[in-house]
């Protein structure tokens, strides 16, 4: 059975966590919002901009060196996705990716045509097909999602859905309330009706393994940054789907392959960045076989550490007067990422009370715009609190006694 390295051997990763002026670092409960990055990312960052930094594809050795780091990144990108190399497209960001996507996709569309969003969605995966809306006259309809847990339920999906459907836009796992989504049997019923399935795994992404070939999805995208890497995007789609999506392009630009989907010159050290966290995580367990099993294995492992800490989160924060927790009970059907509000007092207030105290905590709606306003916080959203690989025991009693401190 392969073991996880204990948390203290996973912090001592992060210089971020180095003591200043003999101080103790802030406990970091923004993961969700972007995690810490290892030493390893920053020295592969570092490395490519000092030693080897030259655009692609041209016949000397730095250049070589690039063609050699990026298609190595995708080999690294696909077996944290489970995909293909050939099916790996790097962008700045998860949303760029989103909407170049969507405007390809809508270039094959015609008005009346109609694509599903939820109302749980980072707003990364409502307005790129919100835009087709007005380009293309297409038609869009709402998945709706129960506003305290978050959660979808599967049955109110088919009825929205019809011979013109051509997409349903579905996140993994919700950024705000860390609801996951059952992705394969959501691809079931879209496929059944001859939909595409785009899914957002941005949060999804730094709290389980992710497998697109199991999951049925056509597209998913995620970010780096989110799971202790550079701000970076990176999209798996199909390999069918990438040759066929007529996404605008420069003439010059390679018409094959993931190149085809990219955009100008993309950020060869944030791709040397992110391609090192993924090996960073992968170095967290010692299971036998490949880099995807060794991936399965930490994912699997970092999952119910986090969890047993999300736990003991979770019921301080039933303990303290006034405070209202959003989102489903700690199990299988969430991440460890809860959003709360306490009575008579901002999101925003409390995070700054928060820092006080050295806690560092995020505010507001996430970019899950529908999401807050289904659960009836908008504009003020949430104060988010997010149990990420490095977390620890004390930190959330440190985070639970600063809440109740006020």
């Amino acid at each position: 059975m392969s073991m996880l390295r204990p948390v203290e051997a996973i912090r001592a990763d992060f210089p971020a966590f180095e003591s200043t002026a003999g101080e103790a670092p802030p406990a970091r409960f923004d993961g969700p919002g972007g995690t810490q990055v290892p030493r390893l990312v920053i020295d592969a960052v570092a490395d490519y901009l000092a030693r080897h930094n030259a655009n692609a594809h041209w016949h000397f050795p730095a250049s070589e060196r690039t063609d050699a780091l990026v298609a190595a990144a995708r080999e690294a990108f696909a077996a944290f996705v489970g995909g293909g190399p050939d099916e790996i497209v790097f962008g700045p960001n998860m949303t760029s990716l989103a909407m170049h996507v969507a405007r390809g996709l809508g270039r094959q569309w015609v008005a009346g045509d109609e694509v599903v969003v939820t109302g749980l969605d980072h707003h990364a995966n409502v307005a790129p097909w919100e835009a087709l809306v007005v380009e293309r006259g297409v038609v869009l309809r709402w998945w709706e999602a129960d506003p305290e847990t978050g959660a979808l339920d599967l049955e109110d999906l088919p009825p929205l859905l019809s011979g013109r459907t051509r997409l349903v836009a579905l996140g993994g796992a919700s950024n705000a309330l860390g609801t996951l989504s059952d992705i394969a049997a959501t691809a079931r019923v879209a496929h059944a009706h001859g939909a595409l399935l785009f899914v957002d795994a941005v949060h999804l992404a730094a709290h389980r393994s992710l497998d697109v070939t199991a999951s049925g999805a056509d597209l998913l995208a995620c970010s780096p940054y989110k799971f202790y890497g550079p701000h970076a995007g990176v999209l798996w789609c199909r390999r069918e789907l990438l040759e066929a999506i007529e996404a605008p392009r420069l003439r010059p630009a390679p018409s094959t392959g993931p190149e085809r989907l990219q955009t100008g010159t993309p950020s060869f050290e944030a791709i040397a960045g992110g391609a090192a966290a993924v090996h960073w995580l992968a170095s967290l367990t010692d299971a036998p076989g490949g880099m995807r099993d060794r991936l399965v294995a930490t994912f699997t492992a970092l999952a119910a550490r986090e969890m047993a800490l999300f736990a003991h989160l979770w019921d301080g924060l039933g303990q303290i007067d006034g405070l209202r927790r959003f989102g489903l009970p700690p199990g299988p059907g969430r991440t460890a990422t809860v959003s709360c509000t306490l009575a008579g007092e901002a999101p925003l207030a409390t995070a700054a009370r928060l820092a006080r105290h050295g806690i560092s905590a995020s505010h507001g709606n996430f970019y899950a715009l529908t999401a807050a306003e289904r659960a009836g916080v908008h504009p003020d959203g949430w104060l988010r609190l997010g149990i990420s690989a490095y977390t620890t025991h004390d930190e959330v009693d440190r985070a639970l006694a600063a809440l109740a401190a006020r």
